[in-house]
Parts: C-alpha cells; sequence; structure tokens
C-alpha cells in the first residue's frame, strides 16, 4: 500500500506495481529505507519528484523497448543533499564555516612534527585561497556570493605575494587626524583580502590552544558567555580587581608576538609580511585603546586574533598562578590528614564534569580560589581568600604584563570588596553588581514603602500642576488688566496700574512693556536659582496666594512621608548589614545573588549627544536623519532597538530599558518623521505602523524579543561571523553632496558592486577611550574619520543601520580612486 501512495500521480504505476512480487527480501529493505527518507518531505515535492522519474522511465522504455527494474528505477532519484541544499539555503553563518574549513584542510597539509611550515606560500598566496577569503568579506558585507565580483586578479595578487613584490603600503589609505601627525592607516581591498586569508589561517593554528578563560571574538566564547561566567563565578569570591591597560603595539610588542607565533609556525616569508604591514602602519594593535570587537574600522581584521595570540601566554601563567595557591597551597599550611590531595581535587575541577559539591570536602589550603575571565584586553580576575593572596596575585599578574609583555599599566589598582562595595565595577560594558538576596519580609517592606512614595509623589504633581494653572492665570489676567488699562473709556485705571504706568518707556507696545516688567520682577526674586519657569509661577506667585492651613496640611503630610521611607531605608540597611555580618561569620555565600545592569546614565547621555532627546530629556527630532528615505529612518531607530533588545535582554535592569525605547526612540522616530512631513504626530504614528518596523510599544517588546532570540539572519549571536557586527555600535550618517566625476560610482562596501545613488557624511559623537559602556551607539571612532564621506547603496545602508554589517566592512579610502 506504501508504494501506491507514493507513486500515485505516475504515468507507469500500474507497470511498476506488476513487479513488486519479483523483488528480492533485501531490495524491500532498501526501499523501505528510502520511503522513510522520503516521508521527511512534503507530499506535493515528493509527488512532483515522482511525476519526473516516471516520464524519464517512459522515455527510456520508449528507446530501448525493455521494462526497467523498479531497483534502477529507484536509483534514478535525485541526491538527498542537492534536494535539501534546494529546500534549505546556508545562512551566512554556515557559509563563511564552508569557506574555513577548505582553508583549514590546505593548512593542516602543511603540519608536520608539531609545527606548520610555509604557510605564506603553499596556502596564502594561492589563487584558490585569496578568492575564499574574498567571498568571507562579502558574507561579512553581507553580499549575495552569486552576484557581480569586483575587479580583482586573484592570480597576479597570488603571484605578488609568492615572490614577495606585494606592496602593503602602496595598499592603503592614510587619513590624519589633525596638525599634530597622529594618522589612521587603513587597508585597501587587496591588502584587505589577503588580511582575511592570514587571520584564517592563524586562527586554524592558534584557535584549539586558546586558554578557556580567553573570550572576545570566538566562536560560542563571546561578550555574553564572559558575562555569564561571571555573573556564575563571582559570587563564591571575595576580592576582585580589573586590570587597565594602555599601550599601542610597538617593535618590542611586535618581537614578542612574532615569537609567540613561531612556536607554532615555521614561516619566515609570513613574518616578513607581518613586519611590512606593521612598518606600513596597518597593523593596528592597541592595547587599552579604543573599545575591542566594536566593528570600528581602526580595529583592523587581524587585531582580534593577534590580541588572542599574545595574551594567550598570560592565560598560561594564570593558570600556573591558579595551581600554585590552589592545587600545590602555597600561601597555607600542609593538607591535613583525611582530607585528600589538594592537587588531585584542583585537576578534578578543571575537568568539564567537575562537580562543585565536593569542594566542602577540601582542606584549608582549599579555601583560596581564583575566577579569571579576559575579554580581549579587558581583565577580570576575583579570588576567594585572604587579601595577602589577592595582594599577592595582584601584584604577580601586574608584573608578568609590565616585565614580559611590555604593556602599561596603572600602579594603582584597587582590590575591591564584593559584598561591600555598592558601586559594583564595571566589565565589557557591564555593571556588575553583588548583592544580598532579599527575603519575604524585607520585599514586603519595600512594595508598602514604594506603594506610599508614589503616593506622595502623585500628590506632589496634582499640587504643582494646580499651582502652575493658577500661575498661568494670573500672567494671563495681569496681561488683560495692563491692556484694559490702556482704553480710557472704561475708566479702569487704578493708582497701582498708574504706578506701573511709569515704568513703560515712550513708544513701547504693550507685551514689550509686560515683558520688561517681568524681567524686572524675576531679578528681583532671583529667578536665577530656580529650574525653570514652572517653578517661579508655582513657588512664588500661587502658593504666597493660597490660605495658610491648606499650605501647612499639604507640606506636613509630605514631611511625613519622607519620614516615614527614610525610618523604613535606615531599618532596611540594618538589617542588610546584620546579615551580611552573619552570612561572613558563617562563610555563607548562598544568600547573595549577581546583577548584571546596563548603565541607564550612560544611555541617555548618549541619546542626548546622537540628538534623539534634549537636555531635559525629552524627545525631540533628529535633524541629520531628515533628509533620508522613510524607511533609512525607520531603520535608524529600528536598529538602536534591536540592539538593546538584544544586548540587554537578559539584564537585571531590562525593566528601566523599556520605557526609554518607547518614550525616547520611538517618539523621536516619529518627530523625526513629523518634520518631514510637516504632519501631526498622531497622523504619522497611524501612516507608518512603527510597531511592524521593529519600533514596538512596550506590550509588544515580548513579542519582537522572541522574534530577535529566532536569529533569522544565522548569527546565532556568534563573534565569529563577522569581528564585530555582534557588538557594533550605530553611527550617525547625514545625506552629503560632494561633486564627483560623472560616471556613477559603486557602494564603499567591500565586496558590493552596486551602484552608489547617494553619498553619506559619517558624523562621530562619541570620543570616549577604553573602556566604554555599551550604550548602543559606536563607542569611540576615530577622529579623523569625523566628517569623511563615503557612497553607500540603499541596501547597505540599512544594514549599517540594523547591526548587519559594520564599519569595518566600509573601504574608507575608495572616494580618491574615484576622484582620479
Amino acid at each position: 500500500m506504501w508504494l501506491v501512495v507514493c507513486m500515485r500521480g505516475c504515468n507507469t504505476a500500474t507497470h511498476l506495481l506488476r513487479r513488486v512480487n519479483s523483488i528480492s527480501d533485501s531490495l524491500t529493505i532498501h526501499i523501505g529505507r528510502r520511503y522513510e527518507l522520503f516521508c521527511s518531505y512534503k507530499a506535493h515535492f515528493l509527488l512532483e519528484e515522482m511525476e519526473e522519474i516516471g516520464e524519464s522511465i517512459n522515455r527510456v522504455q520508449e528507446k530501448s523497448g525493455a521494462p526497467i527494474s523498479l531497483a534502477k528505477s529507484l536509483a534514478c532519484l535525485p541526491d538527498d543533499s542537492s534536494i535539501l541544499d534546494r529546500r534549505k539555503p546556508l545562512t551566512r553563518m554556515e557559509q563563511k564555516r564552508l569557506i574555513e574549513l577548505r582553508i583549514k584542510k590546505r593548512v593542516k597539509e602543511q603540519y608536520l612534527n608539531g609545527k606548520f611550515y610555509d604557510l605564506m606560500h603553499n596556502v596564502v598566496s594561492k589563487t584558490e585561497t585569496l578568492q575564499d577569503a574574498y567571498d568571507i568579506i562579502r558574507l561579512h558585507s553581507n553580499v549575495e556570493l552569486a552576484s557581480r565580483r569586483d575587479d580583482v586578479c586573484f592570480e597576479s595578487l597570488a603571484e605578488q605575494l609568492a615572490s614577495g613584490n606585494f606592496d602593503a603600503s602602496a595598499n592603503a589609505s592614510m587619513f590624519a587626524k589633525s596638525r599634530r601627525e597622529e594618522y589612521l592607516v587603513l587597508p585597501k581591498l587587496k591588502l584587505r583580502v589577503i588580511q582575511e586569508a592570514i587571520r584564517v589561517v592563524l586562527e586554524v593554528v592558534f584557535r584549539p590552544h586558546f586558554s578557556k578563560i580567553s573570550h572576545g571574538c570566538r566562536s560560542g566564547r563571546g561578550h555574553r558567555s564572559a558575562l555569564k561566567f561571571i555573573c556564575k563565578e563571582i559570587g563564591k569570591a571575595d576580592w576582585c580587581f580589573t586590570v587597565p591597560m594602555n599601550k599601542e603595539a610597538d617593535s618590542a610588542i611586535l618581537s614578542r608576538l612574532i615569537l609567540e607565533i613561531k612556536e607554532k609556525i615555521e614561516d619566515a616569508q609570513l613574518i616578513s609580511f607581518m613586519q611590512n604591514m606593521f612598518d606600513a602602519k596597518v597593523l593596528n594593535l592597541v592595547f587599552g585603546g579604543y573599545p575591542k570587537g566594536q566593528g570600528l574600522p581602526q580595529e583592523g581584521v587581524l587585531s582580534p586574533i593577534l590580541m588572542n595570540i599574545y595574551l594567550d601566554s598570560l592565560d598560561r601563567e594564570i593558570f600556573r598562578i591558579c595551581m600554585r595557591y590552589e592545587g600545590l597551597c602555597s600561601d597555607t599550611s600542609p593538607v591535613k590528614d583525611g582530607h585528600g590531595s589538594n592537587l588531585r581535587c584542583w585537576f578534578r575541577r578543571q575537568m568539564k564534569d567537575r562537580d562543585d559539591k565536593n569542594d566542602e570536602q577540601l582542606g584549608d589550603g582549599a579555601k583560596t580560589r581564583l575566577y579569571v575571565c579576559r575579554y580581549m584586553d579587558e581583565i577580570f580576575v576575583a579570588i576567594s581568600g585572604s587579601r595577602d593572596v589577592a595582594e599577592n596575585v595582584k601584584f604577580e599578574i601586574i608584573a608578568y604584563l609590565k616585565s614580559l609583555l611590555y604593556l602599561n599599566v596603572e600602579d594603582k589598582v584597587d582590590l575591591i570588596t564584593l559584598r561591600k562595595s555598592s558601586r559594583g565595577f564595571q566589565f565589557a560594558g557591564a555593571l556588575i553588581q553583588v548583592t544580598a538576596k532579599e527575603s519575604a519580609s524585607m520585599r514586603t517592606v519595600h512594595k508598602l514603602k514604594d506603594k506610599i512614595r508614589l503616593f506622595a509623589s502623585q500628590k506632589q504633581e496634582i499640587w504643582d500642576a494646580m499651582n502652575l494653572r493658577i500661575g498661568k492665570k494670573w500672567l494671563a489676567y495681569g496681561l488683560r488688566r495692563i491692556k484694559e488699562s490702556e482704553i480710557k473709556q472704561l475708566g479702569l485705571s487704578t493708582p497701582l496700574l498708574d504706578q506701573i504706568s511709569q515704568f513703560r518707556k515712550e513708544g513701547m507696545k504693550t507685551d514689550h512693556w509686560f515683558k520688561s516688567l517681568l524681567k524686572i520682577w524675576m531679578q528681583d526674586v532671583n529667578a536665577e536659582i530656580e529650574a525653570n519657569e514652572d517653578i517661579l509661577l508655582s513657588k512664588y506667585i500661587a502658593e504666597p496666594a493660597l490660605p495658610q492651613d491648606l499650605t501647612d496640611s499639604f507640606y506636613n503630610f509630605q514631611n511625613q512621608v519622607n519620614n516615614y521611607v527614610a525610618s523604613e531605608t535606615a531599618a532596611t540597611v540594618a538589617l542588610l548589614s546584620s546579615s551580611i555580618t552573619n552570612r561572613e561569620s558563617t562563610s555563607s555565600t548562598e544568600r547573595t545573588i549577581t546583577r548584571m545592569e546596563a548603565p541607564i546614565s550612560f544611555i541617555k547621555k548618549s541619546l542626548h549627544r546622537y540628538g534623539l532627546i534634549n537636555i531635559e530629556g525629552f524627545p525631540r527630532y533628529v535633524s541629520m536623519l531628515v533628509l533620508q528615505d522613510d524607511i533609512l529612518i525607520i531603520n535608524w531607530f529600528s536598529g538602536l532597538v534591536r540592539r538593546w533588545l538584544k544586548w540587554y535582554s537578559e539584564y537585571d535592569n531590562f525593566e528601566d530599558i523599556k520605557p526609554i525605547i518607547v518614550e525616547c526612540v520611538r517618539k523621536s522616530c516619529i518627530k523625526t518623521l513629523a518634520a518631514k512631513y510637516r504632519m501631526h504626530e498622531l497622523l504619522i504614528e497611524k501612516r507608518f505602523e512603527l510597531d511592524q518596523n521593529g519600533i514596538p510599544m512596550t506590550e509588544d517588546l515580548e513579542t519582537e524579543m522572541t522574534f530577535m532570540a529566532s536569529d533569522p539572519s544565522g548569527s546565532a549571536d556568534d563573534e565569529a561571523l563577522t569581528y564585530g557586527v555582534s557588538c557594533s555600535g550605530l553611527c550617525l550618517l547625514s545625506l552629503s553632496r560632494i561633486k564627483v566625476p560623472t560616471r556613477i560610482f559603486n557602494c564603499f562596501v567591500m565586496g558590493c558592486t552596486t551602484a552608489s545613488p547617494s553619498m553619506y557624511t559619517l558624523h562621530v559623537k562619541e570620543k570616549q577611550r577604553f573602556p566604554g559602556w555599551k550604550t548602543g551607539f559606536s563607542a569611540a571612532i576615530h577622529a579623523s574619520l569625523n566628517g569623511r564621506r563615503i557612497g553607500l547603496c540603499s541596501q547597505h545602508v540599512n544594514d549599517l543601520y540594523l547591526g548587519n554589517i559594520s564599519l569595518q566592512s566600509i573601504e574608507f579610502g575608495a572616494l580618491s580612486k574615484v576622484a582620479h
């Protein structure tokens, strides 16, 4: 019966059924396996395939005149993998991994006796490797691999590399920051292709040897994994510190880096080429400079892998320090009988299937524990033990960085007591805090206190609104009375108005006169010390005119609320301090939780810098976006929302991000579109349906977060897809007018051959140095790129706004080629 169902619609089904009885048992088993495979496809797709097979069988039978067996008919089925590929297109990540797998096979062929030999000549300088590297760049730029390619002759480029005639400085663009001779050098397309090939080769060689404490720009070990590790382990520690470093790569650092590379690669040509790139200032490696992993052009495609290679020796040194303090018990007395071997227990903890419950059964020497996490050049160290041990560990790590890695480290690195520090610490753009868990009674106290504070604030808002209304009516009444006094027929002249009239100059109009009177009055009451005019009208006009009993009763109520809140806060603090003392005496860490918070204050400052809100925090339109297309304006705001939903969805204060999305970002988008079309904001909101474009209301955020979790782009939040894309910040572009040649120029994104209809100007708003907060905008772009004009097609402007590509995909020196 199953064969009748599968062959429905087939023209030769009757003929095939007649031959079923002549098939052997082994063939029947084979058919059953084929049937299981077919059931995984949709019915209509399978019927179409079977109809094609039936027609092919008829054609063969007509030519040969002999019937074809069922086995031969089933052998004519299309290949399963080809059907699967046709049904499910590969994502960008899958395509990149397939390309890197081809390069990896070529690298593995050069492995001999524990080293890799002549990778530059046998792998990098091959035409197929350069073509694969170019395809990876196109995937980074979100360009289809089947589209038209750039006019790059990979054969001649491979010959130049093999002969050593490739000039790195001639294939780079230099940008001057100022007259102080600070330069930024970025690679052109050919040099970028070579750098990408070298990056893949270095990752194949070194990535399997990286330590587990290393995070950043690695597959499965990125920004989120680093924060998760800290939140999981930090609550067990007593002391912690971060290591701030600041050093730009010099000859000493390059020599040390080359020694690290030579341990696993024997290739003089590769070393020479890296030296040439360093001399041409194309090799950008800055420790503690601009934030790493942000997709900024000055980072360079080689910076992440080279930084991980250079700091891998530090990871190994930390591993030795950890073994000395935890396993060998250098800081405590020898292990007592019955407690087992600390070294054996330490090795067990390093295994993946370790059981942390066994730590309670360890000896005195096992009380010291080290928790280390390195995100690129940000290093976090937490120690569970005495302060002396923490000071020794800090001294050894700093000494190693200074003496052997030649990095500048600040001398003043303070130890932070995690359980007593209320401010927390900053790591990887987030704020990490260790707080005590609240009991049920304490949560009840907080809820009651918050309700009373909310009730009092509501009464204060009503009081202020009514007083402001009275003050505004006073202004209107005063202006009306002055205007009426000018009409002599009404006879409204009074001694008070006659006294005021002496301040009126000859020829002065009524409105101007009234404003002069208000100005004199504001000087008398010293209005400069007040925040705004609403407070003036409420405090100096309305309240003095109210009955004294009413004013006293209201402020008495507010004082009672403040006293109650202050007393409950003091009681809560005392309860927390007592619980912390009890917890320290019992050495229990079960009542502490680690909070990971987004920097709300810095986010609001960034919103003000980019023009989304004014100085008072109210949304406003972004003037630089008004001239752009509607979809580009909406996508700019949508890209900011998508970044926040992806980065902060697991943060503990995500509830504070939601109001900012609705009250600031959404309303600023509406105001920008309203300023463009000069329409009312309600009409704009109905016309563009922002909920469907990624700028939802508060109640729709859960649906948007579910959509982001499904990851339609296929990146799976993997930092190895494109360096910096998962953490890239939003930049601001304005439409620019510039004289260009009469011929059409292409998009400046590497690998894109689409004509660019518009020129855009890049605006640098953030100029902070490392370490920087993660606010959704580009943390720090090199100042020489401020005002740089770039040509982009509509697709890549959308990709840049939505976060599908980063600034690293743009060739900033392409404008000079267009001019020539």
